[in-house]
């Protein structure tokens, strides 16, 4: 009797072990050790766990938007005929992994998911794009805005995280 209520818990493990390693709803699936799977696609709104730097950090797309092009007029002529797109995001220390210093970067894509051709260095007014000067305790989260581009004109699909193994070919997808 020990040793079927023995296979029984091993089996019942090993099915939840494939299954969290193995399924997802809509495109998203998560491996064994809880990150988000590369090639991920999710929602605004929803949150990715994912290996970062020597640590783990969560990462939640809150709001995408396009600004106003009077928003880049420190650029001068190299924001001619762009508009800035603003990632509003928040992201947590999973690991409590010292990553004081890091920046977490999104890449802004079209409708199809190619990107949008325009990267932007700094901030504006309206998206500084700060990470904390110390964050090295587990269950940490602050917001911040990440500032990326699309020509006037373009569209804005989603934004994608390329930072980390297996990430750069298969990024995750966050869609408007």
């Amino acid at each position: 009797m020990k040793s079927a209520r023995t296979a029984l818990i091993v089996t019942g493990c090993a099915a939840a072990l494939l299954l969290s390693a193995c399924g997802g709803e809509g495109g998203k699936t998560v491996n064994s050790d809880g990150t988000m799977a590369p090639g991920s696609e999710l929602k605004v709104g929803e949150r990715a766990v994912v290996p970062f730097e020597s640590g783990t950090i969560a990462i939640t797309v809150k709001s995408i938007d396009i600004g106003p092009k009077e928003d880049l007029a420190k650029f001068k002529d190299k924001g001619e005929g762009t508009l800035p797109v603003y990632v509003r995001m928040v992201i947590e220390n999973v690991g409590g992994t010292d990553l004081s210093g890091a920046d977490v970067s999104l890449r802004a894509v079209d409708a199809n998911g190619k990107g949008t051709k325009v990267i932007m260095a700094g901030g504006t007014p309206a998206c500084k794009g700060e990470w904390p000067e110390t964050f090295a305790t587990k269950g940490a989260t602050f917001e911040t805005c990440d500032i990326q581009g699309v020509k006037d004109g373009g569209e804005v699909g989603g934004v994608t995280f390329t930072e980390g193994a297996g990430y750069k070919d298969k990024p995750l997808t966050w869609k408007k």
